[in-house]
């Protein structure tokens, strides 16, 4: 019988989260934010050989125009890595980069590898939401049973908010504070860990030299992008109670109580213990479990409720051994649903801030937060720390972290 390795986090590099359509991200191309961040972890551990890099797994909710054609081996081969390297894209939606952690993960366990590279890429401004050429099989809408498939993610909070009894206030409540515990994160300087600053470049028409030559001049600026675009200081409750509703007529469910659209990168390199001691690196955290389980899609966003309980099953630890729980907040309602549900302690979930103020870039999530996580725990002195999320048509993932 193969004796199972445990697998390790050596780096857990992420860019700023830009906001989509307009944000400091909204022209950076998301192959090219990968090859940045990249490049990031790989300065974090200066001993490892890249061409010890046995595969790198990258997840992409959307993975097509400038994210398509494998965006995996095109971010590798941009980042100036070797050959050798070889690239996988993956699409679990919210949950394709904690999945690429978990595969990597797996791979080391079974012995099939002992260096792997883990991320996600993600541009909501340069690749739409729903896709370029969105199909849904006609199967779907004969009768109700598979209906939810084709929901909104924004209706099945509103069908989430319903069941589950969450009301507009406590949403806006929970909303506030994730943009006031972002902020007070921001100024304490508790994201410098994780964040690998981006240097972008704008080119722009030169309108003032173009009227005196009548050329077709360009401008390069360049601006260091360091901090999420997306905490906003002047935002009150007052001002989330002025918002309608925009997925329902009658519903609570607003742009201020849903995780904002966003652009943005991160990775993180996984290896054995045999790597560790080969190539001198110093482990930041221990890969626990993960586990993954669907629920109705048209209530998608309660998925968590059904993969946090089958993590902790498999790590063999309980709820209250967690120091720090990171839930993806794509709505209040259901990040409500899901604190109640399960009896999440509020002050340990999320307390840097989640989605609704930081952004939610969608298959980046998972290695954007993983990094959060991991760099909390160390920071904070805890002993484990969960990531989790709900995941469209109908799924919830969690995966749990030991501070080494």
């Amino acid at each position: 019988m193969t004796t199972l390795q445990q697998a390790y986090i050596v780096a857990a590099k992420r860019s700023p989260i830009g906001k989509a359509p307009r944000g400091m991200l909204s022209h950076t191309r998301p192959d090219d934010l990968l090859a940045t961040v990249i490049r990031g972890a790989l300065a974090q551990t200066p001993t490892l050989d890249p061409a010890a890099i046995e595969d790198a797994i990258v997840g992409c909710a959307i993975p097509e125009g400038p994210q398509g054609l494998n965006v995996a081996r095109k971010g590798v081969l941009l980042a100036g890595l070797p050959d050798s390297v070889a690239g996988v894209t993956v699409n679990r939606f919210c949950a394709s980069s904690l999945t690429t952690i978990a595969m990597a993960a797996d791979r080391i366990r079974v012995g099939e590898a002992d260096v792997l590279l883990a991320a996600g890429t993600e541009s909501m401004s340069l690749v739409p939401t729903m896709g370029v050429s969105t199909s849904f099989s006609p199967a779907i809408f004969d009768g109700d049973e598979n209906l939810g498939i084709a929901y909104g993610m924004g209706l099945t909070a509103e069908q989430v908010a319903t069941r589950w009894k969450v009301s507009r206030e406590d949403q806006d409540a929970f909303a506030l504070r994730s943009h006031q515990r972002a902020v007070a994160a921001q100024d304490a300087g508790e994201f410098s860990d994780e964040i690998l600053p981006v240097e972008v470049t704008r080119r722009l028409p030169d309108l003032a030299a173009a009227a005196q030559s009548g050329a077709a001049d360009v401008l390069v600026a360049q601006r260091r992008f360091t901090l999420d675009e997306g905490p906003r200081r002047d935002t009150n409750a007052e001002a989330l109670a002025k918002l309608k509703p925009v997925f329902a007529m009658r519903g609570s469910v607003t742009a201020g109580n849903s995780s904002q659209t966003s652009d943005g990168a991160g990775a993180l390199l996984v290896v054995s213990e045999r790597a560790l001691k080969t190539h001198n690196l110093t482990p930041l955290a221990r890969f626990v479990s993960f586990a993954v389980k669907g629920v109705p899609p048209e209530i998608m966003g309660i998925g968590p409720k059904e993969a946090i309980p089958h993590a902790l099953k498999l790590a063999g630890l309980t709820l209250d051994q967690m120091g720090w729980i990171e839930l993806n907040e794509a709505f209040a309602a259901q990040s409500l649903a899901v604190i109640r549900e399960l009896g999440l302690n509020e002050d340990i979930v999320n307390p840097l801030g989640g989605a609704i103020a930081l952004g939610h870039p969608l298959g980046a999530t998972g290695a954007i937060r993983a990094a959060t996580v991991i760099h909390g725990i160390r920071r904070r002195n805890l002993q484990y720390g969960m990531l989790t999320m709900c995941v469209g048509t109908g799924m919830g993932a969690a995966g749990i972290f030991e501070r080494m």
